[in-house]
């Protein structure tokens, strides 16, 4: 899984994607959310968001079907990015995935996003459910404004041959191939894969 920037996103959604401090915040600190989110930015995100998980759904499925699991790591390497780009361009969005046991590094999770997963796993054990489970808010950095939307992603039976606890040999090989630093195996049907993250620079007020 790789995320994925667009030229549109500006300097503020590369910094909010790839985890690192702007404004004022620290490091170690999540800027703060205010306001409310726009009913069409919601509705935006959510299109956007669905559109993205459609397209890589079918992209995983094919390649398992060509391929069987291991090559489908392939598939999800490359194809990922490519449809981020592609849904992207529809709005100005900057889009990517991202979770607690990551298997690209570079999907490790910012301060606030690994706060709202941690906050999804929360909202879970009380009774809600991953399918429908979403965040959004606006947030300030300094002079700095932008949309965040994250989307739990459930794991799902597609997900076991490559994240599960019993992984095939040659798959496991394969993950190791590219991805010597993986952490994503070792999950069960329903738990929090991970989740979708948007971001959409805005106006400063």
């Amino acid at each position: 899984m790789k995320r994925l920037l667009t030229t549109a996103s500006l300097a503020l959604a590369m910094a909010t994607l790839a985890g690192l401090p702007t404004g004022s915040a620290r490091a170690d600190e999540a800027p703060a959310a205010t306001g409310d989110v726009p009913a069409a930015e919601l509705q935006e995100a959510r299109g956007l968001m669905k559109a993205f998980a459609t397209r890589l759904m079918g992209e995983l499925q094919n390649g398992i079907e060509d391929g069987g699991p291991a090559h489908a790591i392939g598939v999800c390497g490359a194809v990922a990015p490519a449809i981020a780009g592609s849904v992207s361009d529809q709005g100005g969005w900057a889009i990517g995935r991202t979770a607690l046991k990551v298997r690209n590094p570079r999907n490790s999770p910012s301060v606030r996003e690994r706060a709202v997963l941690m906050d999804f796993q929360q909202r879970h054990a009380a009774g809600e459910d991953f399918k429908n489970m979403e965040s959004a808010a606006i947030i300030e950095e300094g002079n700095r404004r932008y949309l965040h939307y994250m989307k739990a992603i459930p794991t799902q039976d597609l997900c076991l041959a490559c994240h599960g606890s019993d992984v095939a040999p040659e798959v496991q090989q394969a993950i190791h191939a590219r991805y010597p630093a993986d952490a994503a195996t070792g999950f069960a049907l329903g738990e929090l894969r991970g989740a979708f993250t948007f971001v959409k620079p805005l106006t400063p007020n």
